[in-house]
């Protein structure tokens, strides 16, 4: 069994954390906060630092929020970097920048050691469920060897290409599902609005063309108005930042997402930066003076 570290115990890295352990596998961890107690009890051993994660680890997870937060995890006075030795691999699942991507495996290289970028996609229900897409980024030799790691933690797990190319898989995952929440919260206003059950409108949709896993569960939410996260618009604010940024720096226009990230800052200005993403819908709503089954 590998020795594993993992740095970042929150909503997606705890469960992810648990289901490596009960794959019979040791875990030295970190964490800002208390490690949760479950984890404890199942085995896992807590490092002082990062750095100290990565002297007792072969492979070493990061899953923390945003690029700031990786940049800092590994190369800060006590991170992973000053822990490492030749040979060993990191693992970056959180979701951030693929251009700082680059830069930070090319630092970890240089090291004499492996890096893969591996955001995944499920959310907490995924993280629980061992569910979560896992789009990897890095050298074919390392991706084998994590491979036994990533399927405990998820069914879907893809070698995309070269070190960023799973961060840039995970941007564009995003901008598919912000658009898509996006064009079920028109689609239901509209039929709302028309005089139409939207919960009837929504189950003749979910048998066509129109199906989607979007409008299954967050058509459901909009119409059952159930903004509970889920996955917090702040945390799809970030992600689109990361788009729209990278598409800046690439020369690319993208209109349709920079629409979506307006529609999100709307919500955010009226208090719910910790809706769930679904919510995207209440912006649209404010803006017809309407309300999905009013």
């Amino acid at each position: 069994m590998a020795k594993i570290g993992f740095i970042g115990l929150g909503i997606m890295g705890t469960p992810m954390a648990a289901n490596l352990i009960g794959g019979g596998h040791a875990l030295t961890v970190h964490t800002r906060r208390k490690a949760p107690q479950g984890l404890l009890d199942a085995g896992a051993r807590v490092a002082a630092s990062a750095a100290e994660v990565a002297k007792a680890s072969d492979i070493i997870i990061v899953m923390v929020p945003d690029t700031p937060d990786v940049e800092a995890v590994l190369f800060h006075e006590h991170g992973v970097a000053a822990g490492l030795s030749k040979g060993k691999i990191v693992v970056d699942m959180s979701s951030i920048s693929p251009m700082a991507t680059k830069e930070f495996a090319a630092r970890i290289n240089a090291l004499g050691c492996e890096y893969l970028d591996a955001p995944v996609s499920g959310g907490e229900v995924g993280a629980k469920a061992a569910s979560l897409t896992i789009m990897v980024g890095g050298s074919q030799a390392a991706f084998d060897t994590v491979k036994p790691l990533f399927d405990l933690m998820g069914k879907n797990v893809t070698l995309v290409g070269g070190n960023g190319d799973g961060q840039t898989t995970k941007v564009a995952n995003q901008i598919i599902v912000a658009l898509t929440i996006e064009a079920v919260g028109e689609a239901l206003l509209l039929a709302s609005k028309a005089g139409a059950d939207p919960a009837k409108v929504r189950q003749a949709l979910m048998g066509g063309f129109a199906s989607s896993r979007i409008l299954e569960v967050h058509g459901e939410r909009m119409i059952k108005r159930s903004f509970d996260p889920g996955f917090r618009i702040e945390l799809h604010q970030k992600d689109l930042n990361l788009a729209l940024s990278t598409a800046r720096q690439l020369g690319l226009s993208l209109p349709s997402t920079a629409v979506a990230q307006e529609l999100f800052n709307a919500c955010a200005a009226h208090d719910g930066a910790a809706w769930d993403h679904s919510g995207m819908v209440r912006a649209l709503e404010i803006m017809a003076n309407f309300e999905i089954g009013q």
